[in-house]
């Protein structure tokens, strides 16, 4: 492949790969009732879309007591993840994840979220198993995003340039961590959280409105690359 080629695509989970947004709010509001704390207000949660979630909770319902909000949260998640109400990936994602490949493009993800929360998506039995090449997360990178350094572990590990790789996320802090650390960014809308202003005086290479069309998205960044 020429330096233009597109050698890898790094996805965000949240609102990205599968959509999460409004799931994860009634889950955390679950365990904030379990725990006596004060409910998330929908437009708060949605204004700190994106954080990680002990970053984001203080905000999310202040006063809140963290401890006790870790303890009871892994019992809520578990039985969201049983019952099929969080993280389900669409069989046509799925396909799109499967056509990257098919190109040639090795596929990661890499997000905020903890390694107690990827668990179930890494499992061996999971439809992600075969699909990706690695998955970086907060249990084993050094910095989260919009940190540009949240891409340390993934390019030092991989060997791949920046400029081989493209990120694929949902948030203005995808954006900046992502070029920051020289990687190509597509701003995926299908959760409809965010537009296209919300990236105002960002460098996004492309906007997709769903998941799938990653995979001409991709393709076309790939082509103008080599043609200019």
């Amino acid at each position: 492949m020429d330096d233009a080629a597109i050698r890898a695509v790094v996805l965000d989970v949240d609102d990205t790969l599968c959509l999460t947004e409004a799931a994860c709010f009634a889950l955390e509001n679950e365990v904030l009732s379990r725990i006596g704390a004060t409910p998330i207000e929908r437009a708060v949660h949605r204004a700190t879309w994106g954080q990680p979630l002990l970053t984001a909770l203080p905000t999310r319902s202040p006063g809140v007591d963290l401890d006790r909000f870790v303890a009871a949260y892994p019992s809520v998640l578990g039985r969201y993840v049983a019952e099929g109400l969080l993280d389900a990936i669409v069989p046509e994602n799925l396909r799109a994840l499967d056509d990257l490949a098919a190109a040639g493009r090795a596929v990661y993800v890499l997000t905020s979220r903890t390694e107690e929360e990827m668990r179930h998506l890494l499992a061996p039995g999971h439809a992600l198993a075969g699909r990706l090449k690695g998955a970086f997360h907060a249990g084993n990178t050094s910095f989260g995003k919009p940190d540009p350094r949240a891409f340390d572990e993934f390019l030092a590990e991989t060997g791949f340039a920046p400029a081989q790789c493209v990120y694929v996320g949902d948030s203005p802090g995808d954006a900046d961590a992502a070029v920051g650390a020289g990687l190509r960014f597509i701003a995926c809308l299908q959760s409809g959280v965010r537009d296209r202003s919300d990236f105002a005086g960002r460098a996004v290479d492309a906007y997709i409105p769903a998941f799938p069309d990653i995979v001409s998205a991709v393709a076309d960044l790939e082509l103008h690359a080599t043609t200019t």
